[in-house]
């Protein structure tokens, strides 16, 4: 499986302690130059920093796109070039948070999970409580909806007495 990630779901993911989630689904990961520049950016924390000092063997920098394409002038540099790759080793998975740059990658008919979606799969593939990864986010400056949040964790078991637990 070709799997090419954006800056953020990187980010986030190391944010929380669940990088190592990304080898065990896909095997590994590629990214741009520029996305790992972001990560490196003196403005990013200072795990993210030091994780895209010296980035795992699962990471698989690749050298920016080079074809200009107007079409893509609105997005970050990042997402641009990781559409770009994306559709020169005809990925089989786009990683994106960012709604304007899934929806352009989406026109390009590249095939799309975020970081939220990494999680659900993660969690179906018993690598991480879902519950609980979701709680770690919200501690984080990851912008999310509490309803998109919400949508992503299983439903309420009920419990005994008939009551339901309260969602997170």
């Amino acid at each position: 499986m070709i799997v090419v990630s954006n800056t953020s779901p990187l980010c986030y993911l190391v944010l929380i302690g669940a990088a190592d989630i990304l080898p065990k689904l896909y095997g590994e990961v590629l990214t741009t130059h520029t996305v790992l520049v972001e990560l490196r950016h003196p403005d990013a924390p200072d795990a993210v920093r030091l994780w895209a000092a010296t980035p795992p063997d699962w990471l698989r920098v690749h050298p920016d796109p080079h074809e200009p394409d107007q079409s893509l002038t609105s997005l970050h540099a990042g997402e641009r070039t990781a559409v770009l790759l994306a559709e020169e080793v005809h990925a089989d998975v786009l990683l994106l948070d960012d709604a304007a740059a899934r929806t352009l990658a989406l026109q390009r008919h590249l095939k799309v999970s975020g970081l939220l979606g990494v999680l659900r799969d993660a969690a179906e593939a018993g690598l991480v409580d879902l519950p609980a990864a979701v709680d770690q986010f919200r501690r984080t400056s990851f912008r999310a909806s509490p309803e998109l949040l919400r949508s992503q964790l299983p439903p309420p078991n009920l419990q005994p007495g008939g009551g339901r637990e309260a969602l997170p």
